[in-house]
């Protein structure tokens, strides 16, 4: 983080059109777990108007009515009727199914079997690929501060337009908040906000902007607002076609949305949709599990975690760390004892942070490393005791 220097980062609410293809592919991929935990799954969504696509690739045991999970989605989200919106909606959207089982030539480096020459099996990566693990010390969730507070603003959106009491409110909305650094690299004042919110024809911009702006400083912290914030709400003055009405939606395009806001690195994998064995999803959540409990153990105040694996192979190819600059002790110890505390093997990942079970419609809104109840975002005290090089007690 350079001095004085200001980052900005975005979030999206549950009816942008990526987020409704992200959720449905996350409620296929939890409906398939439910009955069948060994399921594999690579579910892909693309909305638009009155359409919505699936395609990818599921092997399960599960039966699946896969025309009610879309339409209980999207009903969930808001779009219920064509009262909510003309075109898209869970009365009348159609749904074409490209789902097919998973090829036999990735499922044999996944499924466990012996190494060569070697006794025992071994669960292997589903795909070669890198992974990123990001945490920092300036926010409660251990998360940057822009994204934090995009997300902030959206929950709090959605809150509001569930309970039904802002009956102009849509299921569309995106926010974006930058916030300057001071010398220290701590955050000392939000510059701007951005909020549009979809929104029904009958209301003035006047009503649109004054609650928008009680929604954003009920959330962001008082202490960062300054007489020289500026508040940018609805900026092209009308946001009522939105959605997959307003534009198409696909899988795993809002990935900066789901990580750090662009303030820590992605490793280009998106996460919904695919089940654990793809560690493009598992491997992330694993590196901030990391990341996390090496800030939380006052190891550094920032940490990025980089892992790499080869397709088949149950050991990572690679780890890194980068603490720039803000390390207490040198990053070689960090590496080894995070070596120590923590498995990179891909079936060691599923069961320690139970991935084999249906939690991720969890994940898909405001990030996937926000949420205290994540099995990721909770802190283990014996492997904090481990990085910080404590003696195991017997």
């Amino acid at each position: 983080m350079k001095n004085n220097s200001i980052f900005t980062s975005e979030s999206v609410g549950e009816g942008h059109p990526d987020k409704v293809a992200d959720l449905i592919s996350d409620a296929i991929l939890d409906a398939c777990l439910e009955q069948d935990p060994a399921s594999r799954v690579a579910c892909e969504t693309m909305v638009k108007d009155s359409h919505v696509i699936l395609a990818g690739e599921i092997t399960t045991q599960a039966v699946i009515d896969y025309d009610q999970i879309v339409r209980d989605t999207i009903r969930g989200i808001g779009y219920r009727t064509p009262a909510d919106d003309e075109l898209f909606n869970a009365e009348t959207v159609d749904i074409t199914n490209y789902l097919t089982t998973q090829s036999p030539d990735i499922a044999q480096g996944v499924d466990a079997r012996a190494a060569e020459g070697k006794d025992g099996a071994e669960q292997g990566a589903g795909d070669q690929g890198i992974m990123f693990g990001y945490a920092a010390n300036e926010t409660p969730e251990l998360m940057p501060a822009p994204i934090m507070y995009a997300h902030r603003i959206m929950m709090e959106l959605a809150k509001v337009r569930h309970e039904g009491v802002i009956p102009w409110l849509r299921p569309d909305s995106k926010s974006q908040v930058a916030v300057e650094y001071d010398e220290q690299g701590r955050p000392a004042r939000i510059r701007n906000v951005v909020l549009s919110t979809q929104h029904s024809a009958d209301v003035d911009n006047a009503t649109i902007r004054k609650f928008c702006k009680e929604i954003i400083l009920r959330v962001l912290p008082s202490e960062l607002i300054t007489d020289d914030t500026e508040f940018f709400i609805n900026p092209t003055g009308r946001f009522v076609v939105g959605g997959p009405h307003g534009d198409s939606g696909l899988t795993g395009r809002k990935i900066i949305v789901d990580t750090y806001g662009g303030m820590g690195r992605h490793g280009g994998g998106a996460f919904s949709g695919k089940d654990c064995s793809k560690v493009d999803r598992s491997g992330a959540y694993m590196c901030r599990w990391v990341a996390k409990h090496i800030v939380a153990a006052g190891l550094a105040d920032r940490c990025e975690l980089q892992v790499a694996y080869a397709i088949g192979k149950a050991d990572p190819v690679s780890l890194d760390v980068d603490t720039f600059g803000s390390a207490k002790v040198d990053e070689a110890t960090i590496i080894g004892r995070a070596l120590q505390a923590f498995s990179f093997k891909p079936a060691d990942m599923e069961r320690v942070l139970g991935l084999r079970k249906p939690i991720f419609c969890q994940t898909t809104n405001y990030g996937h490393f926000t949420k205290p109840e994540l099995p990721w975002e909770k802190l283990d005290d014996s492997k904090l005791s481990m990085l910080r090089g404590e003696p195991r007690s017997c």
